[in-house]
C-alpha cells in the first residue's frame, strides 16, 4: 500500500508538470488578475470619479471595462449610477483564472470543490451577461468530475454571443485523455482565435462538410488527441487561417499543407515522429519546429515545396528530420541544384550534434539548399553516440557554400560547450564568412565555472584568420542550464510578426 501510495503521488507530480507546462504553452489571461489602474481608480475620492469619469462617452467606458478582469469588471457597477449598466453593455472579457484565489494559482491541481465553485460562478457570469463576448479563456473550470453537458451548454452560450477569442483546456487527473469536445465547438462561427488543450477530439465523420471557423485567423492545438483525418477536418473549415500552432502530435503522424492560401505562420512544439509536408501554401512565411524528437531511428521527412514566400524556416534537425525540397530528398554529398533551393529562406535554425559524423555530414548539405540565408542559428546537441571528434580537416574538406560567404552576417551558436568538434567547426566558419558581423556564442547558466575559463574556452578561434574584417564575437552566459527549451514555452514570438527573427532571443530584433 506504501509502494502504491508513492506511486500515485509520483504519477501526479509528473502529471502536475506536465499540466503546467501546457498551460504556460496557451495564450495568457487577456487582463491582469490586479489592476493598477483600478485599484487606483477606486481609491480616488468619489466626487472625483463624477468629475472625471462620469463624463466620458459610452462607448469608451464600456472600452475601458471589457480590457479588465472580470472580478473587477463588475466592480465597476458599484462606482456610481452613471457605472451601473456599463460591464452588461460591455463586450465580455472573462478568464476563469481571475475567478480563483490567488494562493491557489500555482498549484498544478485545483482540488474538486474549488473547480465547482469557479464553474458555477462561469456559468452565472455566462448567463448573466447579454453579450457580445469579446475573448473566453476556461482553462481551470472543466474536469473529470464537472457534469454531464456542462461544457457543452456554455458553448451553446458562447455560439449565441458572438465568442471572439477562445482558450478552452481541460483539466484531468490522470493521462488518459478521455474528454471529449463537444460538436457545439464547431458552430461558433464567430471565432478569430481558438486554442484547445488537453482534449480528445470527436469523430468529424457525421460533420457538415460547411466551414467550421470561417473567420478564425489563428488556431493552437495543444495536447489535443486527433488523427490527421481530424486535422485535414479542421484546416479544410479554416479558410482565412493565418496562424498555425501544434503542441504534441497524439495519433497525429502527419501534417501536409495544401490549398493553404492564407497560412502565414505554422509552429510546432514537443512533436514526436511528425512528418510535416508543405505542398501548397503560396504565403507561408514561417515554419518553426521548436522542438521534435524521433521514438524510432527513423528519420521524418520535411517537405518544402509550393512555399514560395517561406523566410524563416527551424529548427531542422538532422537526427531527427529528412529534408526533401520539392522531388529530390537531401543526403550527404546531394549536390547543389536550381531544383534543390529554397531561395526565399532568409532565417535558419539548425539542431545537430558536430560529433556524430553523419549529422555533420548533412550540415553542408543543408546549407547548400538555402543561398541567401543572412542570420543563422545553431543549437548544439550532445549525445553518447558520438563519431569522435571532427577536426579542421574536414569542414575544409566539405567545401565552401554559398550563404557561408556570401550572405550570413550573424551567426548565433548556442549549447556551446567548447568541444573540439564545435570550435573546429566555428573556425571553419570564421575563415569563410565573408560578409559576417556578429557571432554570437552562448553557453549554458553554470556550465562553466567562471567567466575566464568560459573565455579561454573560445581563445583558439582567434589564432585563426577571419574572413570578415567587421566581425565582432559575443561570448555570453544564458539565463538557463543547457539544454534548458525555455522559449518553447510559448507560441507568442514566433506568431509575432513585427519580430523580424523569433529565433534571436540574445540579439536585437
Amino acid at each position: 500500500m506504501d509502494r502504491r501510495t508513492e506511486d500515485q503521488r509520483n504519477t501526479e507530480a509528473l502529471l502536475g508538470r506536465i499540466l503546467c507546462y501546457i498551460h504556460d504553452v496557451l495564450p495568457g489571461p487577456p487582463a491582469s488578475r490586479h489592476s493598477p489602474a483600478l485599484s487606483a481608480l477606486l481609491a480616488l475620492p468619489h466626487d472625483h470619479l463624477d468629475d472625471r469619469l462620469s463624463a466620458l462617452p459610452d462607448d469608451l467606458l464600456r472600452d475601458v471595462v471589457s480590457r479588465l478582469p472580470v472580478t473587477d469588471a463588475a466592480r465597476t457597477a458599484a462606482l456610481s449610477r452613471r457605472w451601473r449598466p456599463v460591464w452588461r453593455s460591455a463586450p465580455l472579457v472573462l478568464a476563469d483564472l481571475h475567478l480563483l484565489p490567488a494562493s491557489l494559482l500555482a498549484q498544478p491541481h485545483v482540488s474538486r470543490p474549488d473547480a465547482r465553485r469557479v464553474a458555477s460562478a462561469v456559468s452565472r457570469i455566462l448567463a448573466a451577461h447579454p453579450g457580445p463576448f469579446r475573448c473566453v479563456h476556461l482553462v481551470t473550470s472543466y474536469t473529470e468530475e464537472s457534469p454531464p453537458g456542462l461544457l457543452a451548454r456554455w458553448l451553446q452560450l458562447l455560439a449565441a454571443n458572438a465568442v471572439q477569442d477562445l482558450v478552452l483546456a481541460s483539466r484531468p487527473r490522470s493521462f488518459d485523455l478521455d474528454l471529449q469536445l463537444p460538436a457545439a465547438l464547431f458552430r461558433i462561427d464567430t471565432l478569430t482565435r481558438l486554442y484547445l488543450g488537453l482534449w480528445k477530439f470527436p469523430d468529424t465523420a457525421s460533420f457538415p462538410r460547411a466551414a467550421s471557423f470561417p473567420n478564425l485567423r489563428e488556431l493552437g492545438l495543444c495536447s489535443v488527441v486527433m488523427d490527421c483525418r481530424h486535422m485535414d477536418f479542421i484546416l479544410a473549415g479554416c479558410p482565412v487561417l493565418e496562424i498555425l500552432c501544434l503542441q504534441g502530435n497524439f495519433a497525429m503522424d502527419r501534417l501536409t499543407l495544401v490549398g493553404r492560401s492564407s497560412l502565414r505562420c505554422v509552429q510546432t512544439s514537443m512533436v514526436s515522429d511528425l512528418e510535416i509536408a508543405v505542398e501548397d501554401a503560396p504565403h507561408l512565411e514561417r515554419l518553426i519546429i521548436w522542438s521534435a524528437a524521433s521514438t524510432t531511428r527513423r528519420c521524418k521527412r520535411i517537405k518544402i515545396a509550393g512555399a514560395p514566400a517561406l523566410s524563416i524556416l527551424g529548427y531542422l534537425d538532422p537526427g531527427v528530420h529528412t529534408l526533401q525540397v520539392g522531388n529530390t530528398i537531401i543526403k550527404a554529398g546531394t549536390r547543389a541544384d536550381p531544383r534543390t533551393r529554397v531561395p526565399s529562406v532568409k532565417i535558419l535554425g539548425l539542431k545537430l550534434c558536430l560529433g556524430i559524423q553523419n549529422e555533420a555530414k548533412m550540415l553542408p548539405c543543408i546549407l547548400r539548399c538555402f543561398p541567401n540565408v543572412e542570420r543563422l542559428h545553431i543549437k548544439s546537441k550532445k549525445t553518447a553516440e558520438t563519431t569522435g571528434e571532427l577536426n579542421l580537416k574536414f569542414w575544409e574538406e566539405s567545401g565552401a557554400t554559398e550563404c557561408i560567404r556570401l550572405h550570413i552576417n550573424l551567426m548565433v551558436f548556442k549549447n556551446f560547450r567548447g568541444d573540439q568538434s564545435e570550435l573546429c567547426f566555428l573556425k571553419s566558419f570564421l575563415e569563410r564568412a565573408e560578409m559576417l558581423q556578429e557571432l554570437v556564442i552562448v553557453y549554458g547558466k553554470g556550465y562553466f565555472s567562471s567567466t575566464t575559463e568560459a573565455n579561454s574556452r573560445v581563445k583558439s578561434l582567434f589564432d585563426t584568420t577571419w574572413a570578415s574584417k567587421c566581425c565582432s564575437l559575443v561570448l555570453f552566459e544564458s539565463n538557463f542550464p543547457i539544454d534548458e527549451e525555455r522559449e518553447i514555452l510559448t507560441f507568442k514570438r514566433g506568431s509575432d510578426f513585427s519580430i523580424r527573427d523569433p529565433f534571436s532571443f540574445v540579439v536585437q530584433p
